[in-house]
């Protein structure tokens, strides 16, 4: 026991080094944050990870983990194009201070930037549809939105049997389906609920925020949502052992959404999901945006991990 923790700590602290030495670490204003450039991968190409731990985090306790899309736009404004962030390290630690959540650990997935879509569109659901409606999706934006083959199963593949390992050796996880959550926004809000029907006994819970059902930017003659639907009615976890967000603005891009997540709503229904064990909810006035995120991310991070939640 006592070697294995002792190999951690130097993992961490290698990672330390090059974080310090290279300069590639968001700023936090509370925890530690963890930076591995360029994590490689057989199934995607590499990209970074952050690793938050939270204050006081100890070798001799476990902790759930939070896996996060977007893994960029999560800690620090000054690394983003638009200066924007969650602040997650900043919520999570008033909400644990406060006792509203238990202490976790945040692993922020950089996204492809080029590739984000082609990664993070549902596959299977793409899958499903004709060549003619494939070959739109694909042509969406002169080829520039979708620019490499729709291949989101292998980034499942990279987070489940790749990363998940990783973290769960190098740190104190809880590694288990009951303390594994998966959160994105947009496109990121869409493969969270992919993953957590492809991997149900790996994920239990999903965040999903203005998810973007859509998957590019209208929703005139694209087949895109009624192929997520049809994949939600045979595909969805148990509503006995799995906790599913979703919330929606009602300005700029969210105002796409609400159509379509009342459909998934009925099928959560359908599914036997409850207020136990799903929440759905839409804010009025909110964009679709960093900020916006960042103001309603305590909502479904004390649904997933909270002490206690009143819906």
């Amino acid at each position: 026991m006592f070697v294995k923790i002792k190999k951690r700590f130097v993992l961490v602290f290698i990672a330390l080094y090059l974080n310090y030495a290279y300069g590639q670490t968001p700023k936090v204003v509370t925890g530690t944050i963890i930076h591995y450039q360029k994590f490689s991968s057989k199934f995607v190409p590499a990209r970074n990870v952050d690793v938050w731990l939270p204050e006081g985090y100890r070798p001799n306790q476990k902790y759930p983990v939070l896996y996060m899309h977007d893994g960029r736009a999560l800690f620090d404004s000054t690394i983003m194009w638009n200066k924007q962030e969650w602040d997650v390290a900043g919520i999570l630690g008033k909400l644990i201070a406060a006792g509203k959540i238990r202490k976790c650990i945040v692993v922020g997935i950089w996204n492809g930037e080029e590739n984000r879509h082609s990664k993070y569109l549902p596959q299977k659901p793409f899958e499903a549809l004709s060549p003619a409606q494939q070959d739109l999706i694909y042509s969406v934006g002169n080829h520039k939105l979708f620019s490499e083959k729709i291949e989101s199963d292998n980034y499942l593949k990279f987070l489940v049997f790749e990363l998940k390992p990783f973290v769960d050796h190098s740190y104190q996880t809880l590694a288990d389906r009951r303390n594994t959550f998966i959160a994105g926004s947009s496109m990121g809000g869409l493969i969270s609920l992919y993953a957590i029907c492809e991997y149900p006994d790996v994920f239990g819970g999903a965040a999903c925020l203005s998810t973007h059902w859509t998957g590019f930017f209208t929703a005139k003659d694209n087949p895109i949502p009624a192929a997520m639907m049809q994949y939600l009615k045979t595909n969805l976890p148990s509503a006995k052992n799995h906790k599913i967000y979703f919330d929606y603005g009602s300005k700029t891009l969210d105002t796409l959404y609400r159509p379509f997540q009342q459909q998934a709503d009925a099928i959560m229904r359908l599914k036997g999901y409850t207020a136990k064990n799903w929440i759905t909810r839409e804010f009025i006035g909110a964009d679709h945006s960093e900020k916006s995120w960042n103001k309603r991310f305590n909502i479904p991070v004390m649904f997933l991990l909270g002490t206690k939640f009143t819906k």
